[in-house]
């Protein structure tokens, strides 16, 4: 009995993850419903928006914008959450200061750096999308980073040191392989932030600048629900993969390369 209420467990988890996906699913492949039929007809105009031009190019740069955000917070995060794992004078403050994007609305922040980015030339290009995502994002990686080098053991660096380990060597070696898991988080989060952010990427891209979440609002505010179900389908299939793969490397570290903690 308790072999099966242990199987059951995961198996109910998952069905009641995947359970809101259900309508998405049915309306993703439906055409015409019309009454008094219990089921829509079928038809691939949903997926066909998604293939067409315009939602392959949205897709292409909602992931290179999603994967750029991830690495780049992932690393300022390690940089940051160094210096916040050692204490200091004024360390809360700092940490404050870090979270406050985070905590101001986040059309607020926009609407503040919105008129540098047009000053400096960044507005409508996906290199200014991406650095206004980094606002967000970067708070988050940091603190994540910061709680992890707070419980590092700084004698394993010394100890590197003394072998005659030079700052690479210590990095690659020492450092990186025990917040490794901490570093794969604080990407997931910044890719998922980034993966399904709408106002940033339509204030700062002007329109210009097209991801999958824009072409998910314009197909709901359309009442076009086979596009909305299909486009927020593909826009669900990323997170569901990374959190898996997370979850996996957070249970055993050694699975995905991330080292031990």
């Amino acid at each position: 009995m308790t072999t099966l209420r242990a199987a059951a467990g995961p198996g109910l988890l998952a069905f009641g993850l995947l359970l809101p996906f259900a309508p998405l699913l049915l309306w993703a492949g439906a055409g015409r419903f019309p009454w008094p039929a219990l089921l829509p007809e079928p038809s691939a105009r949903g997926l066909g928006r998604v293939l067409a031009p315009d939602g392959l190019a949205a897709l292409g740069t909602a992931a290179a914008v999603a994967l750029t955000v991830a690495v780049l917070a992932a690393a300022l995060g390690l940089a940051a959450g160094r210096a916040l794992g050692t204490p200091f004078r004024g360390r809360q403050a700092v940490r404050l200061l870090l979270l406050a994007p985070a905590v101001v609305p986040t059309l607020a922040v926009a609407l503040g750096v919105q008129v540098y980015f047009v000053r400096y030339g960044l507005a409508d290009t996906v290199a200014g999308v991406v650095l206004v995502q980094l606002i967000p994002t970067v708070p988050y990686a940091a603190l994540l980073m910061g709680g992890a080098f707070a419980g590092l053991d700084p004698d394993l660096e010394d100890q590197a040191r003394v072998l005659g380990a030079g700052a690479l060597r210590r990095l690659v070696d020492v450092v990186l392989p025990a917040v490794g898991p901490a570093l794969a988080v604080s990407a997931l989060f910044a890719f998922l932030i980034s993966w399904s952010e709408y106002v940033l990427t339509l204030l700062v891209g002007g329109g210009t600048v097209r991801t999958l979440p824009l072409l998910l609002f314009a197909a709901v505010g359309s009442a076009d629900l086979p596009a909305a179900a299909a486009l927020g389908l593909v826009l669900a299939l990323p997170p569901l993969v990374l959190v898996a793969l997370t979850a996996r490397a957070l249970s055993d570290p050694t699975a995905l390369g991330l080292g031990r903690v």
